[in-house]
């Protein structure tokens, strides 16, 4: 049982005050902070221990694989660590995206490495062979767009903003109120030349204010949440076919302790929050629009799926809130529990394979039988495998711990 130090990455939507502050670093941060990844990523891993023993977690694990990852996830999984735990604070908007699935990953690698395109090119797809699940847990109430909305709620959504140039997409829509019209719609909308689009999105953005200063009245604010949403990601991403797409899905508030699971193929964007997520140890992304980076519409379009569904929202609850509680998926390369620890409380983290166990809230006491740490707000320890079980002591006040495993 090692501390685990986490490899910050800046991006311009991250949070110059969130992360810092969980951590208690100096408030605000020199530069944006928007996630701090705590696994083997070959693209940034953390770091296991302190002073002159310092190493990579990645070379930790290539050193010794069974000793770490334990004997059936390091032959399953070939010596890697299947999973990516992260800290995520966005306080802009991210880019609409969407991960793809095992087959679609393992075949559109090969393609592009069989094409020869450079694995750091601003135009590659696929960095890697697998697949990207992941779940996202709040630690603040946190907002997401996830998932293509029912299309019968889209059109009234439309019929509320009565924007007369969006009645060819609501007749499409409400004539195949199903995956087909929400794929018709999309691409029609993402693919529009660029002096369309500029002529629809004020059209739009009127229809918006207008609904939100008359008519949200009429019908109860049905869609206010909804149209401030379209309105903010207007002015961030002036002239982004993504602003329309974002219309076509559900928008989603999570509370602290609520989670949310994103399968292959689910378009999605976190809107703002901060939140603990974990994914499939893989950094394969296709891009929909939010953003000025590469989007290849016809990979996007393959990889999408356009079932429309209401959005499930984790809600775990326990009889004990000393014991962990998990966040049920249906990807193997991981599982989060988390744990509410009461003052004077203990619990028990038991595990076949690795663990990394991370503090969000209070100070707790961890102990593997032969070591004792005390991890503060914001920090992590890294769990091999020859270390199954570590008991977590709350000693000074209530306290939250996350504990991330093989699922």
């Amino acid at each position: 049982m090692h501390f685990l130090h986490g490899a910050v990455r800046s991006y311009a939507w991250g949070s110059r005050t969130s992360l810092a502050e969980l951590r208690g670093h100096t408030v605000p941060s020199e530069h944006p902070e928007a996630e701090i990844w705590l696994g083997a990523h070959p693209a940034d891993p953390a770091h296991v221990g302190d002073g002159p023993s310092k190493q990579s977690l990645l070379t930790r694990i290539e050193e010794d694989p069974v000793r770490e990852l334990g004997a059936d996830t390091a032959k399953t999984y070939e010596g890697r660590l299947p999973f990516l735990l992260k800290l995520l604070a966005a306080d802009e908007p991210l880019s609409l995206q969407a991960h793809p699935s095992a087959a679609q990953a393992k075949e559109g690698f090969a393609r592009e490495e069989e094409l020869r395109v450079p694995i750091d090119s601003p135009v590659r797809n696929y960095r890697d062979a697998s697949h990207k699940p992941e779940l996202i847990v709040a630690l603040t109430e946190f907002h997401a767009l996830a998932g293509f909305r029912c299309p019968r709620q889209t059109v009234e959504f439309m019929d509320a903003l009565g924007v007369e140039a969006l009645s060819v997409y609501r007749s499409l829509l409400a004539d195949q109120p199903d995956q087909a019209g929400l794929r018709t719609v999309f691409t029609s909308w993402i693919t529009l030349p660029g002096p369309a689009l500029d002529a629809l999105l004020p059209l739009v953005a009127d229809g918006l204010v207008q609904y939100l200063s008359t008519r949200a009245q009429e019908d109860g604010g049905k869609f206010v949440a909804e149209a401030r949403t379209l309105l903010e990601l207007g002015e961030s991403y002036p002239g982004d076919a993504g602003v329309l797409a974002a219309m076509l899905l559900n928008r989603v508030t999570l509370n602290p302790g609520q989670g949310l699971f994103l399968a292959a193929g689910n378009l999605h964007a976190y809107l703002s929050g901060t939140g603990v997520e974990i994914m499939a140890n893989s950094d394969n992304v296709l891009r929909g629009g939010l953003t000025p980076k590469h989007v290849d519409v016809p990979e996007l379009l393959r990889v999408l799926d356009f079932e429309p569904a209401e959005v499930t929202v984790l809600d775990p609850a326990s009889d004990s809130v000393e014991l962990p509680v998990r966040y049920d998926t249906p990807a193997p390369e991981f599982a989060l529990s988390r744990s509410m620890l009461a003052d004077g409380s203990s619990v028990k983290l038991d595990s076949a394979g690795p663990q990394i166990v991370l503090c969000t809230d209070g100070r707790v006491a961890l102990d593997d039988g032969n070591t004792e740490l005390i991890l503060e707000r914001g920090a992590s320890v890294w769990v091999p495998a020859a270390d199954p079980v570590v008991a977590v002591h709350a000693r000074w006040g209530a306290a939250e711990v996350f504990s991330a495993t093989v699922g």
